[in-house]
């Protein structure tokens, strides 16, 4: 007869329900979706606030509309590409490697567009400091570009395992989640700030 204190462990049938790599990338962008919520309501909060004719502030430039309506497109292009990857991916890993490398490519082109806009917006003086305006658009286009920046870096970093044969299924499953949150914030970001 077994002693009261033990205690017998059941064995665990079949795989978890999910993988730990994928609930650790859902429970971070939720708190992603919390922090630019905040901003972009705090953005809206002011906008609507001022008077009219007062936002944005005068004297502030005009963002460029059409050029970053052009970025939004490559970006949800790559977004597709990472649909794809992982389509392919259901029969064979490494099939995913040629769409990644298309979303890649498509990243960076956002990525670098952002980079040249903000040179050639601070450059003209309209910068963190300049105004209301000037500090929202920095914190939450700047926060949104760190994030594309780290997913450029971590689609980097899938190609690579994926060459390798090291990747796993909950690995890319993270990764594809990460980059559509990037890729789908981008629109309420586009929409908010540029228009």
């Amino acid at each position: 007869m077994a002693d009261s204190t033990t205690i017998r462990a059941r064995p665990v049938k079949g795989p978890p329900i999910i993988e730990s790599e994928l609930l650790a990338m859902i429970i971070f962008v939720f708190a992603d979706v919390m922090f630019f919520a905040g901003f972009i309501s705090a953005y809206a909060l002011v906008g609507a606030r001022a008077p009219i004719g007062w936002w944005p502030p005068p004297g502030d430039p005009a963002l460029p509309v059409a050029a970053a309506g052009g970025a939004t497109v490559a970006l949800l292009l790559s977004g597709a590409a990472v649909f794809q990857a992982g389509r392919a991916a259901k029969a064979d890993l490494a099939a995913a490697r040629r769409p990644l490398a298309v979303a890649m490519a498509l990243a960076v082109a956002f990525v670098g567009y952002q980079v040249f806009e903000f040179v050639r917006l601070s450059s003209g003086g309209f910068t963190l400091q300049s105004s209301a305006n000037g500090g929202f658009f920095y914190t939450i286009v700047g926060a949104h570009g760190l994030h594309a920046v780290s997913a450029v870096v971590v689609l980097g970093w899938t190609q690579r395992e994926l060459a390798a044969g090291r990747l796993t299924r909950a690995a890319f499953s993270a990764i594809r989640l990460y980059w559509y949150f990037v890729v789908l914030l981008w629109p309420a970001i586009y929409t908010t700030v540029y228009l």
